[in-house]
C-alpha cells in the first residue's frame, strides 16, 4: 500500500471516528443539561407550592378561628354599623303593574347615598329602571363586604407577622412530608433535607434529622410569608446530597456510556492499527534499503576476490612474484572488508535475541579505555586531515562494562563523525568525560553536517539512515546507532543526541559507576 493511500484512509477514518465521538459527547451533554433544568424547575416549583400552601393554610385558619372575635372587636363594625333597608316600588308595563322589593345592607357611611339612589320612589318606575336600581344596590353591598374582608386580611397579616414561626406553621414534619409529595409529583423523587430559617435568616427554627451530616450538592431557597410585614418573611431551605444529585442528573445518560466506551475503544484500536501499519511500512522500506545496500556492499568485494582467484587459476597468465603478491594483497584486503561487513550484519542478531544482554561485564577504567580507542582511531582521523581533542576529567571513571561492546560503541560514534563530516571544513572531534551525580558521562562532539530535528528522534531505529532526497550520501546498513543504543541500554545507561544542521552533532552517554 502506498503512503498516499494510507494517509487518505487514515484521515477519513480519523475524521469519522472523532466526529462520531464528538456527536455522542454533545448528545450526552445535552441530556445532562436537560436533566439539570428539569431538576431545578421541579424543585423550585415544589418549594413555591409548599410555601403557597402554608400561606393559604394560615389565612384559612385565621378566618375560621379568629374572624369572629375580630368582627366583634373590629373598628369597622363598631364605627360604621351596617344599615339594612327595604324598598318597594311598582312598575307599569303594558298596562300590567308589578311590585319589586329591594333589601340592601349598606354601611351607615353610605346611607347618605340612600336618597340619591331611591329618590322619586313615589313615581312608577319602568322595569329597566328598577333592574338598574337593584344592580346598583347589589354593587354597594358587594363593596361593603369586600371592604370588610380586606380589613380582616390586613389585620391578620399585620398581627401574624409578630407571631413565632412555630405557631404560624404548626407541624414542621408535615411541611417536610408535603414537600416530599410535591417533589414526587413534579418528577424529582430524590432524598433531601429541609431547614426553616427564622425572620432574619440566620437561626434555624427546624432542620431535618441528620441534616448537618449531609454534604449538600445544591441548596435552593424559597421565601415564606412574603406578604407579611416587611422584613418579617421566613425562609425555606432545601438541600440535596451531592451523590443523590449526581445519580438523578447522570442516571438518565448511563445507557450512553457503553456506546461512548465502544467508540473510544474503536478509535484507540484504529489509531494503534494505523500506527502499526505506518511502522510496518517504514520498516519494510528500511529493510528494502538495507537489502539493497547489503547487496551492493557484498557484491563489490566478492567480485574482486572472484576476479583475483580467476587470474591465479588462469594458466595462460604468467604468475610473477610481484603479480602474486598484488593479487594476494587484493584478496586479503577484500576479504577483510567483507568480514567487516559481515560483522556489521551480525550485530543485528542482538536486537532479536533474548540473550542480547548476556554481556561479559568487568570493572574497567573508562578514561583509560577511551584513551586507547582514541589513540587507535587517531590514524584514521589524521589521514583525512582532521583532529581529535580529549578532556578526560572524570574523577571517578571506574565502570562495569563489556570491553568489546563498549569499544565498539565509542568506535561507531567516532566513525559516524568521519562518515558525516562536512566537505567545507576539516573534522574536529571532541571527546570529554566527567562525573556527575554518581554517574559517568561521556560526550562525543563533532562539527559535521548535523541532523535535522525531524530525523533526530529516529536515528537510533534499526535500518534508519538519513537521506538526501532518495539518495543516501553514505553507504551503510543503518545498524550502527541502533547497536550503540542497544549496548548502552544493556549497560543500564542512557544515550541522547543533540544536533543542528551545518553545525554538528553531540552524543552524550551516561553510565552508572561501579
Amino acid at each position: 500500500m502506498k503512503k498516499m493511500t494510507i494517509s487518505i484512509v487514515a484521515i477519513i477514518m480519523t475524521v469519522c471516528c472523532v466526529a462520531l465521538l464528538c456527536l455522542q459527547v454533545a448528545y450526552v451533554d445535552t441530556l445532562v443539561s436537560i436533566r439539570k433544568e428539569y431538576f431545578y424547575e421541579g424543585a423550585r416549583r415544589s418549594l413555591n407550592q409548599v410555601a403557597h400552601k402554608l400561606e393559604l393554610e394560615e389565612v384559612r385558619r385565621y378566618l375560621t378561628e379568629d374572624n369572629s372575635n375580630y368582627i366583634k372587636k373590629g373598628s369597622f363594625v363598631a364605627g360604621n354599623p351596617a344599615v339594612v333597608r327595604s324598598y318597594t316600588t311598582s312598575t307599569r308595563k303594558g298596562g300590567v303593574v308589578s311590585t319589586i322589593t329591594v333589601n340592601a345592607a349598606i354601611p351607615a357611611s353610605l346611607a347618605m347615598d340612600e336618597e340619591l339612589l331611591f329618590r322619586d320612589m313615589s313615581r312608577l318606575l319602568t322595569l329597566e329602571e328598577a333592574q338598574r336600581l337593584q344592580h346598583d344596590v347589589l354593587k354597594m353591598r358587594a363593596k361593603y363586604q369586600r371592604d370588610v374582608l380586606d380589613e380582616v386580611v390586613f389585620y391578620m397579616l399585620d398581627n401574624a407577622g409578630g407571631k413565632p414561626l412555630e405557631s404560624r406553621i404548626g407541624d414542621f414534619a408535615a411541611v417536610e412530608k408535603s414537600l416530599q409529595s410535591e417533589l414526587s409529583d413534579n418528577g424529582v423523587d430524590m432524598p433531601f433535607t429541609l431547614r426553616i430559617l427564622d425572620y432574619d435568616g440566620r437561626d434555624t427554627v427546624y432542620a431535618s434529622p441528620g441534616a448537618d451530616a449531609i454534604a449538600c450538592g445544591k441548596v435552593l431557597r424559597q421565601p415564606l410569608f412574603e406578604n407579611a410585614t416587611p422584613g418579617r418573611s421566613a425562609m425555606l431551605e432545601m438541600c440535596f446530597p451531592q451523590q443523590a444529585l449526581n445519580k438523578f442528573i447522570f442516571g438518565s445518560v448511563k445507557f450512553m456510556l457503553p456506546s461512548l466506551v465502544f467508540v473510544f475503544v474503536m478509535l484507540v484500536t484504529f489509531v494503534f492499527t494505523l500506527y502499526m501499519a505506518v511502522r510496518h511500512k517504514r520498516m519494510s522500506d528500511m529493510k528494502n534499503d538495507f537489502i539493497n545496500n547489503m547487496t551492493h556492499e557484498f557484491k563489490t568485494p566478492i567480485s574482486t576476490i572472484s576476479l583475483a582467484s580467476q587470474m591465479i587459476q588462469d594458466s595462460s597468465i604468467v604468475k610473477t612474484p610481484e603479480m602474486m603478491e598484488r593479487l594476494s594483497g587484493v584478496i586479503a584486503s577484500e576479504t577483510k572488508r567483507l568480514q567487516f561487513q559481515v560483522d556489521k550484519v551480525l550485530q543485528m542478531s542482538l536486537f532479536d535475541s533474548k540473550n542480547a544482554a548476556a554481556l561479559k561485564m568487568k570493572e574497567l577504567d573508562a578514561n583509560e579505555l577511551i584513551s586507547g580507542i582514541v589513540n587507535t582511531f587517531m590514524v584514521k582521523v589524521n589521514n583525512i586531515g582532521g583532529t581529535i581533542t580529549t578532556s578526560l576529567e572524570a574523577d571517578d571513571s571506574f565502570v562495569c562494562v563489556d570491553e568489546m561492546h563498549f569499544t565498539n560503541v565509542v568506535f561507531n560514534l567516532m566513525d559516524n563523525a568521519v562518515k558525516y563530516r562536512r566537505a567545507d571544513a576539516p573534522l574536529a572531534l571532541e571527546i570529554t568525560t566527567r562525573s556527575s551525580g554518581g554517574k559517568f558521562v561521556l560526550t562525543i562532539k563533532d562539527n559535521g553536517i548535523g541532523v535535522k530535528r525531524e530525523h533526530l528522534k529516529r536515528i537510533f531505529d534499526r535500518f534508519f539512515r538519513v537521506t538526501t532526497g532518495n539518495v543516501h550520501d553514505v553507504k551503510g546498513f543503518g545498524l550502527g546507532l541502533a547497536y550503540v543504543k542497544q549496548i548502552v541500554v544493556a549497560h543500564k545507561g542512557s544515550i541522547r543526541a543533540e544536533s543542528e544542521p551545518g553545525v554538528g552533532t553531540t552524543f552524550v552517554i551516561v553510565l552508572p559507576l561501579k
